[in-house]
């Protein structure tokens, strides 16, 4: 008797409703607006035969662009780690004036237009920008421009995973290892930074994944210069504009197939290192 109560009140007590019909419209609405786009991807590559396919993902102006633009978002990804970790510290650890001012601008690249962005990127570090004329190389229109473009994308990724994590980190824990002798260096390498892997981690796969999809910051400081400085999803829009939709979808499922095994082996170092934490 009172387990049939107790079933009827958790049923009572439920806003949504039960697993089964929860679990149809979450598989439905996923389906509608990602495997179903993503499998038309494939479907529409079938179109061509084998040696089209591999004439298409195998030229050598799109080879070019595969590696600016899994180079680039790597090494953007990289510098986000390591600048987006020492921002959320300052933004947790040190009350300062205009706090909350900067705390809002980490969001700015989410709000802000990438084209917006792009333009403004560019005319900050063009040989006759403000930036671009005091340094004594050239940044925009090459891959350090497209690097430049990626890392302001990404930062925010990289802050927003740290930092609700290094909020709930107790100070105690540090003060414990200062009091027990550990060095500032050896308190952050074996209390601190174990804590924030996983976070950095993920932080660094949306980063990561965002970046090799970029488009609009990138157009205008990239220069579009073939074998160069093109990234790839501005040549699958050039195919897009010629009306070669297969082709277009050629290069897509090979951007989609590698992202998705680099995506697969930085989730499955992410899980090793939450079950190497847990266990220890």
């Amino acid at each position: 008797m009172r387990k049939e109560t107790n079933q009827r009140k958790g049923k009572k007590g439920n806003v949504l409703p039960g697993f089964g019909l929860s679990l149809g419209y979450t598989m439905l609405y996923i389906s509608i607006l990602v495997i179903l786009p993503l499998f038309m991807i494939f479907f529409n590559t079938t179109k061509m035969g084998w040696s089209d396919f591999w004439d298409t993902v195998l030229d050598p102006r799109v080879v070019a662009s595969y590696k600016l633009s899994f180079g680039a978002s790597f090494t953007a990804a990289l510098i986000n780690v390591v600048f987006g970790v020492l921002l959320a510290w300052v933004l947790v650890r040190y009350p300062f004036p205009g706090k909350r001012i900067v705390d809002g601008l980490v969001d700015l690249p989410f709000a802000l237009p990438t084209a917006v962005a792009g333009i403004a990127l560019t005319t900050l570090y063009a040989p006759n920008g403000w930036i671009g004329s005091l340094l004594g190389f050239k940044v925009a229109f090459t891959p350090i421009g497209v690097t430049i473009a990626l890392t302001f994308i990404g930062l925010p990724f990289v802050v927003r995973m740290v930092q609700p994590v290094l909020q709930n980190l107790e100070r105690e824990v540090e003060e414990a290892s200062s009091s027990l002798g550990a060095s500032r260096l050896q308190t952050f390498t074996r209390v601190i930074f174990p804590e924030l892997l996983p976070s950095i981690l993920a932080g660094f796969t949306l980063a990561f994944a965002r970046s090799l999809g970029e488009y609009g910051s990138v157009v205008f400081i990239a220069g579009n210069m073939p074998m160069k400085t093109e990234i790839t999803p501005l040549l699958i829009i050039t195919k897009l504009e010629q009306y070669d939709y297969t082709g277009a979808t050629a290069i897509a499922s090979v951007m989609l197939f590698v992202s998705f095994l680099l995506l697969f082996f930085i989730n499955l170092l992410q899980w090793w290192t939450n079950r190497n934490m847990t266990a220890n």
